[in-house]
């Protein structure tokens, strides 16, 4: 059940369907951005979504998974081919630059609804790809 949650997830992440990806969090979702803050909630989430929407156009291949036994976690692997889009604060200038990066995220679940998402990748690595 939690496998195809995440799956779930991530398929409505590629094919652009943010209301299927926010069909898949509990409302009190903690989301722990890659060195950053935690936001708590859909409200925040969805407004998390909308501006990667805004600055971003990613795609994400290679998908991996694990799952706990009682499928209280789970990890998901990938490799995110991405556009800058327009400029987020606190980057570097947009100028539609193209990435390559792997990443990753750890979850967890409970009662059929991600509670939990944690995102990770390389940021050094990204600003020196857009940097270029």
């Amino acid at each position: 059940m939690s496998l195809d949650l995440i799956q779930r997830y991530y398929a409505a992440f590629n094919a652009g369907d943010r209301e299927a990806m926010l069909d898949c969090l509990a409302d009190d979702v903690i989301h722990d951005l890659n060195q950053g803050p935690r936001e708590c909630g859909k409200p925040a989430f969805r407004a998390f979504l909308q501006r990667m929407d805004r600055c971003y156009r990613e795609r994400l291949e290679d998908l991996r998974f694990l799952v706990s036994a009682d499928g209280r976690h789970a990890a998901a692997e990938y490799v995110v081919h991405g556009e800058y889009l327009a400029d987020d604060e606190g980057l570097p200038p947009a100028r539609g630059q193209r990435y390559v990066l792997p990443g990753g995220a750890f979850f967890e679940v409970r009662e059929g609804r991600i509670t939990r998402v944690t995102n990770y990748y390389n940021l050094e690595d990204w600003i020196a790809q857009v940097s270029r």
